[in-house]
């Protein structure tokens, strides 16, 4: 069973899937920054100086917080919507990453598969014979 194991885990496929999952983590992390360090900041100043990631609903009656640290520090019900708007940008963009990927690699394939395929090689001396004798064959039989 170990070595069936080995052999499995050696496979082109699953390298290739485990290569695939790590550089994803790396670039799900990418995202994440870029939606909140470079994205983000430039929507909330054009809404205002809304810190999107400072956005929430408080649930407690009667308290006020002004942030949502200070809400989480007096372990007060919050909602946290502008962390979620946050995370569905993250997942806007790696999608769209990722769809732009798989449409690059389908056009590499249909590129691949429009080559013309190699010519034949040329006909040796017996199949010369071999198709002179059945074209009169055919000749006889009409």
């Amino acid at each position: 069973m170990l070595k069936e194991f080995k052999e499995f885990a050696m496979r082109g496929n699953v390298m290739d899937m485990a290569v695939g999952i790590i550089i994803g983590a790396a670039f799900g992390k990418i995202v994440t920054s870029l939606v909140s360090d470079v994205v983000m900041p430039p929507i909330g100043l054009l809404m205002g100086n809304v810190d999107f990631s400072n956005l929430f609903v408080n649930l407690t009656m009667g308290q006020t917080f002004a942030s949502v640290a200070a809400a989480e520090a007096a372990g007060a019900p919050i909602i946290k919507y502008g962390l979620f708007i946050n995370t569905v940008l993250d997942f806007v963009i790696v999608a769209l990453a990722i769809f732009l990927v798989i449409r690059a690699l389908n056009k590499l394939k249909k590129k691949q598969a429009a080559a013309p395929p190699p010519a034949p090689p040329a006909p040796s001396a017996e199949e010369k014979l071999l198709v002179e004798i059945r074209d009169l064959l055919k000749a006889q039989r009409r």
